[in-house]
């Protein structure tokens, strides 16, 4: 019987894209740069590709924040400051809290069942808040922020931390749920734990445990 559920936040949870394409072109419109959907999808996949680098750690946190505006504006062929820039987005996606829908219920009914953990990457003050505004904080009984521990998904250090920070912890007991291959499985593999992958479509190749609604996740759980 699972008791210890781990779950990714952003696009798990939360609809990162949705807040990322609204505050990218809210950062832009400060600057008086267009932002049509290819250059927020442009944004996207520079910020996506940033992100993994860190996965990898080939960069750090602090040079992807800032880099990703340096590139997208030499690609843009524009002067705006990169800095700024970051600093402005950065600031507003603390207030972009877009439940998924469905995602309230999901927690509530994982809560009957035994202890949730929140397992993410990023900012303290951006994930927390964004936890603390869609009033999904109160659920979980911990949260492991990348920023907070100085470790980052899916870094053997982060999983171990996580392991280490929960009390009673055992991984036969326990199940990942996120977006991320690169992420949130190879964390769930590195702790010993199943791995539910949440996505729209089921990736090309991919062959474990795959749920595209609520509904399918619990309906999976139970069946562990």
């Amino acid at each position: 019987m699972k008791r210890l559920f781990l779950l990714d936040v952003d696009d798990t949870l939360l609809d990162f894209r949705r807040g990322e394409r609204e505050q990218i072109v809210r950062t832009l419109a400060a600057f008086h740069i267009p932002a049509d959907d290819g250059v927020t999808a442009r944004f996207h996949a520079i910020n996506d590709a940033l992100w993994k680098a860190l996965e990898r750690g080939e960069i750090t946190r602090e040079r992807l924040v800032a880099e990703r505006f340096e590139v997208l504006f030499r690609e843009l062929g524009v002067s705006a400051p990169p800095r700024a820039a970051a600093e402005l987005f950065f600031n507003g996606m603390a207030g972009c809290a877009y439940l998924l829908t469905g995602a309230k219920a999901f927690l509530q009914a994982l809560s009957a069942e035994g202890r949730l953990y929140a397992v993410t990457n990023g900012s303290s003050a951006v994930q927390r808040r964004r936890l603390r505004d869609s009033d999904l904080a109160p659920l979980f009984d911990d949260c492991f922020i990348s920023e907070e521990i100085g470790y980052h998904k899916p870094s053997y250090e982060y999983a171990a931390y996580v392991a280490a920070h929960i009390p009673g912890f055992s991984a036969e007991e326990a199940v990942w749920v996120g977006d991320s291959l690169t992420s949130d499985m190879v964390c769930a593999a590195r702790m010993r734990v199943a791995f539910i992958l949440f996505r729209g479509e089921r990736p090309a190749g991919y062959a474990g445990l795959f749920a595209d609604t609520y509904e399918d996740v619990l309906t999976l759980i139970k069946s562990l």
